[in-house]
């Protein structure tokens, strides 16, 4: 029983360590070459068949207004950390007890990342635990451009609509490069739920967020 025990173990460890190799090697292939694809393409590809729409653009071909957006909308504090805001995962947790369910995540632009790269969307602590491990791997590897720029090429913007070229030509008919800054900001108040409003642009709830994206842009701080 006990042999029994540690083989299985021993399988499991193995298991975790190829894991962990698969994400370092795929880290190290992106430091400069462009992501085509993620886990959540595939699981939204494999899910119905339906193409991605999705287009790389490097990070000096898209506009600095959504940067801007970006990052005041999702993660006000990207360029100081090193992947985790725990003041914001503490303000969360506080945040979700209160109301006696998850309200709100936490989670920054690294591990939003990490999780569209190389995970499922299922809550479970398995999986933020190798989140959190694929963070830190990439914080370490790559330089805080090259993670926004990467975020700002995979995020879901939309049914099947992945990246933020392919975001601004569905919704504006125009390349990222030339976005303007209200623009920029409903791009980025539209990622908490892109496929509900998707179909809803006016929902007063959105406008709110774009108000107030736009209001702290300017404050915002961006990669060089």
């Amino acid at each position: 029983m006990k042999a029994i025990f540690v083989r299985i173990l021993l399988i499991l460890f193995s298991l975790f360590l190829l894991v962990q190799i698969w994400i370092f090697a795929s880290l190290a292939w992106w430091r400069s070459n462009p992501v085509e694809t993620t886990m959540l393409m595939r699981v939204t590809y494999w899910s119905d068949q339906v193409p991605i729409q999705h287009q790389w653009r490097d990070y000096d071909e898209i506009s600095d207004n959504f940067k801007h957006a970006l990052i005041a909308a999702e993660d006000a504090k990207f360029v100081d950390h090193h992947g985790f805001d725990w003041n914001g995962i503490e303000d969360a947790l506080h945040r979700n007890l209160k109301n006696d369910k998850v309200v709100a995540g936490g989670s920054t632009i690294s591990q939003q990342l990490a999780k569209n790269l190389f995970l499922f969307n299922k809550r479970s602590f398995v999986r933020k635990g190798q989140e959190a491990i694929a963070t830190a791997m990439m914080e370490r590897m790559w330089s805080k451009e090259r993670i926004l720029e990467v975020y700002m090429n995979s995020v879901e913007f939309g049914d099947h609509l992945f990246g933020i070229e392919a975001a601004s030509h569905y919704y504006f008919g125009k390349s990222s490069k030339s976005l303007t800054r209200s623009q920029a900001a409903f791009l980025a108040a539209i990622l908490p739920d892109p496929k509900f409003y998707q179909d809803h642009r006016n929902n007063h709830k959105l406008q709110y967020r774009m108000r107030l994206i736009m209001k702290y842009m300017r404050s915002t701080r961006i990669p060089d």
